[in-house]
């Protein structure tokens, strides 16, 4: 097998050679796997390996990005010319830098050695088993599909300024989605389980009864009229508020005066109830890697500490123009794709009420467990999307409710939020506990 660490190495020497002032070189070497089933006959299976480069190479100030799907040497030397050749037709910038830090953060085994080793009738059978198990339930009278997942890559990178760095990384998946029936009525409903280890995998019991419980519990939908009340997130629709303020504290929209966080920092943004954190480094995290996607060690950040604003993210090009040294958090869509900003593990931090005490305790109000449309709008703070899920009476679910709004703005719901729970998952990407925002204004008759 070739050395791809030293190819990497070879390959910023060759960019420096071409003309480059500085370089990097970016290599990636995986294998995917993709099964489906439906009705418990298997309907495709597919796997592929792949491999490439790509390369930023800096000319004068002048940035410019090449990558190629072939590793012979014909084509490398193809990717590095044309790159070095578009550099000298885009704008001098002195805040294209490359990452100097050589550390690498230890973050555990993210590599499953086992997981090609577990045979190819085991991965069809924990689907077939999972679309069984959902479809046992009388209420579901539909499978729209199972399937198993996985994949496997390595990642190497070396740059100009001495980095040479590698990590080899392993992901899995399973999951179901079946449909309930009521006379005209259909509501579907899906559940799936991640993990970097194989044997880290959730029964397949919860993962079926989850799905089929999502499907059935909406049938019979009503709607309520027009008001203000308390509105329960579940962890299923935390999103709808994460993916607002991640947006927000982007150090790219923060520096474009795009983000309505853009001044708060040190300032009081929410309940003091609300810490959120940043985290690449958790132990067999999906979202954890000992370097970004331009060799920078990743790190545990706080983003909202106590209600207070406290951090944005930033790769190296950003954090040059704001004056601050990178957060580590250089995202990447593999070697087509120039480094950009994104969280790894982005979640808020646990409360110590309980779910079902969370609900007892509201009198009236909408258990929210989906939301469709933007969420927080990352530039005004402006959050409206349509609601699903269950009415609220005295304290207990009293009906399933569909076709809802729900509005507000991020300052007057982060503020509002009065509970928050102690079921946090952390192996969700995006996530939050169940929390309560005392008040919103929830549209319906």
């Amino acid at each position: 097998m070739e050395d791809y660490t030293a190819l990497a190495e070879q390959l910023v020497k060759k960019c420096l050679n071409q003309g480059a002032d500085r370089a990097e070189a970016y290599l990636e070497s995986g294998r995917n796997l993709s099964i489906e089933v439906r009705n418990g006959e298997v309907e495709t299976v597919e796997e592929a390996t792949s491999h490439g480069a790509s390369f930023r190479v800096f000319v004068k100030g002048s940035m410019a990005f090449a990558h190629c799907n072939d590793l012979s040497d014909a084509s490398l030397d193809d990717a590095i010319q044309r790159a070095v050749q578009f550099a000298a037709h885009t704008t001098p910038d002195e805040n294209n830098v490359l990452p100097d830090d050589r550390g690498i953060t230890d973050v555990g085994e993210l590599f499953d050695p086992g997981l090609a080793r577990v045979s190819m009738d085991d991965k069809i059978a924990l689907a077939k088993k999972v679309e069984e198990l959902a479809l046992k339930d009388r209420r579901i009278t539909k499978s729209a599909g199972a399937g198993f997942s996985e994949g496997e890559a390595e990642i190497f990178l070396a740059n100009s300024n001495g980095l040479s760095k590698s990590y080899k990384e392993s992901a899995c998946s399973f999951g179901v989605s079946v449909v309930a029936e009521k006379g005209d009525q259909k509501s579907s409903g899906g559940e799936y389980c991640s993990r970097r280890f194989f044997a880290d995998f959730k029964p397949a019991e919860e993962v079926a009864g989850k799905a089929a419980e999502d499907a059935y519990s909406m049938l019979d939908p009503r709607t309520v009229k027009t008001q203000q009340a308390a509105v329960i997130f579940d962890p299923d629709a935390a999103r709808a508020i994460l993916g607002g303020i991640l947006a927000a504290v982007n150090g790219e929209r923060v520096l474009q005066g795009a983000s309505f966080l853009r001044d708060r920092m040190d300032q009081k943004i929410g309940s003091e109830l609300i810490t959120i954190f940043d985290d690449g480094t958790r132990p067999k995290s999906l979202a954890s890697s000992p370097f970004d996607g331009e060799g920078v060690p990743t790190q545990k950040r706080t983003i909202v500490a106590r209600g207070t604003l406290k951090g944005f993210l930033y790769n190296t090009i950003v954090a040059k123009r704001a004056g601050v040294k990178s957060t580590g958090n250089a995202s990447r869509r593999g070697y087509r794709s120039l480094p950009g900003i994104g969280a790894h593990s982005f979640y808020m931090a646990a409360g110590d009420a309980d779910p079902q005490e969370i609900l007892k305790a509201t009198k009236k109000g909408l258990f929210l467990k989906g939301v469709t449309g933007y969420g927080i709008n990352p530039v005004n703070g402006n959050f409206s999307g349509g609601a699903s899920g269950f009415w609220i009476e005295n304290g207990r679910i009293a009906f399933p409710v569909k076709g809802l709004t729900i509005a507000g703005s991020a300052d007057e719901m982060l503020n509002a939020i009065d509970l928050l729970g102690n079921d946090l998952d952390l192996d969700r990407s995006m996530t939050a506990p169940t929390f309560r925002i005392t008040k919103m204004l929830i549209g319906g008759e």
